[in-house]
């Protein structure tokens, strides 16, 4: 006699499995990221308070919190990315999403001061500070594309604002960063 729970069980299983398979399910994946660092606007510079720039990207203007992040980059160009709980880590609406708003990733690989970058498409955070990117990455400033290289050097993955405005293309055009990717260890899951 099968026991009725087992398929119950293995269903569980199996969507537990897809959903932790996540950033790890293509062979050509060129850089994978598990988890993120929120924002906070000021770091502090010889004892006086200075904008926490990343490669030249202002950060928002209140401390924001990532609390999951799974990513990872194909040789395709393309980015998928699952965040959970992009949420404001400051001021009056401390622990909410701040909503509506529009979100975007940006890549860079190489090393120095201006490294080459390539903007995701634009997505709509849900209810919670969720989202869900699966798309293209467009080099910045190239009028053809361009892959990022493989291997990505000293990666960085910024999530960023994405305005309402467009650039001459029709791409959103990305604002100040909310949260940067961890790029993952060997030993990840």
């Amino acid at each position: 006699m099968k026991h009725p729970y087992l398929g119950a069980c293995a269903a569980v299983a199996a969507g537990l499995c897809a959903v932790g398979a996540f950033a790890h399910d293509r062979a050509d994946t060129i850089v994978r990221f598990h988890g993120a660092i929120g924002s906070q606007p000021f770091a502090n510079a010889g004892g006086l308070p200075v904008a926490n720039d990343v490669l030249g990207i202002a950060p928002g203007g209140r401390p924001w919190e990532l609390r999951k992040l799974r990513a990872s980059v194909g040789a395709d160009g393309s980015l998928r990315a699952k965040g959970f709980g992009l949420l404001l880590g400051g001021g009056g609406n401390i622990g909410r999403p701040a909503i509506p708003r529009n979100i975007q990733a940006t890549l860079f690989c190489g090393a120095g001061a201006t490294p080459p970058s390539w903007n995701s498409g634009a997505v709509a955070l849900d209810e919670n500070g969720d989202f869900s990117i699966d798309g293209p990455l467009t080099a910045v400033g190239a009028t053809t594309p361009v892959l990022p290289p493989n291997p990505c050097v000293a990666p960085i993955l910024l999530i960023r604002n994405s305005t309402a405005a467009t650039t001459p293309g029709g791409l959103p055009t990305p604002g100040p960063w909310f949260a940067a990717a961890i790029v993952a260890s060997g030993n990840d899951d």
